[in-house]
């Protein structure tokens, strides 16, 4: 599987420069807590800066409660400071790495996924200024953000486990398979990881492979090239309708216009010789391209 600490960086380091880019905070930093834990984790190290001068944070450990990033993390919401080494409502066990980079007004917002605290956005200036709502409404979209790619790679990664294991007989399991495959293309196009979308893409083409008949299966028609060659759209769509969904709500799902669907569609129908969107989906899984 795909390093998912490669790109659990990756979306942190998009997070920072959103956050710089609005001219408000031009220090930001961040990192996320251990997620192969077998238990809640109590402490992350700040991972990725962004604007800093030093390599002061770098690697700092923020332990639950201690600092600010702590306190954000027990407290599970922003908070705060004008000037951080004169703070009251903080801990000052940090303060030496902070002091290093010129720190002085700090805000910290907590990335929260699935109702858990999976790590802290940091904002910061060099100067003592009272940090309003623009700059922490700033913080909170960048988190936001983070928030829904963290959840997306989460399902992904769960949704590639399930597609690893052994595949059975049970025709009831089937349908799990089919629906997972139908999920596994719909995020595939959500993810801007390359790896971990080709990962999900070959775990497809796995599903649809070991569902394709391997003996005495009926020939397709005459008519329908063999083998048909749709394209990633085009599996997509027929993914969706092959799980139930109509048009519309494989628009929805896809994120294209309903009329862009239908062209799909036709265009997925025609290659396979199918006159209706059921012996579409019919020859698809012949073909070995859907499960």
């Amino acid at each position: 599987m795909v390093d998912g600490a490669r790109g659990d960086a990756i979306e942190m380091r998009a997070a920072l420069l959103r956050m710089r880019r609005s001219g408000l905070l031009p220090v930001a930093f961040g990192g996320l807590l251990p997620s192969d834990l077998g238990h809640p984790a109590r402490q992350f190290r700040i991972t990725e800066l962004s604007g800093t001068a030093t390599e002061s944070l770098r690697g700092l450990a923020i332990t639950t409660g201690n600092g600010l990033g702590g306190k954000t993390m027990a407290m599970a919401r922003p908070y705060s400071v004008t000037d951080y080494a004169s703070s009251r409502v903080i801990s000052h066990e940090y303060d030496p790495a902070v002091a290093c980079e010129g720190l002085r007004s700090v805000l910290a917002v907590p990335i929260v996924v699935h109702r858990r605290v999976r790590g802290v956005l940091y904002g910061a200036l060099r100067v003592p200024y009272s940090l309003g709502d623009r700059p922490l409404t700033v913080a909170l979209d960048a988190a936001r953000e983070l928030e829904q790619a963290l959840a997306v790679r989460d399902e992904a990664h769960r949704l590639l486990s399930y597609a690893q294991q052994p595949l059975t007989a049970d025709p009831r399991a089937w349908e799990e398979v089919r629906e997972t495959h139908a999920e596994l293309r719909t995020l595939a196009t959500r993810i801007p990881d390359a790896h971990l979308r080709q990962e999900l893409l070959t775990a497809c083409a796995r599903l649809a492979a070991a569902a394709a008949p391997k003996h005495d299966a009926p020939r397709p028609p005459v008519h329908s090239p063999a083998p048909a060659h749709l394209t990633p759209r085009e599996l997509d769509v027929l993914s969706a309708i092959a799980s139930g969904a109509t048009n519309s709500a494989a628009a929805t799902r896809l994120r294209l216009r309903p009329e862009t669907v239908k062209s799909y569609l036709r265009s997925a129908m025609r290659k396979l010789g199918a006159h209706t969107r059921l012996e579409a989906v019919v020859a698809a899984r012949r073909a070995g391209l859907l499960p």
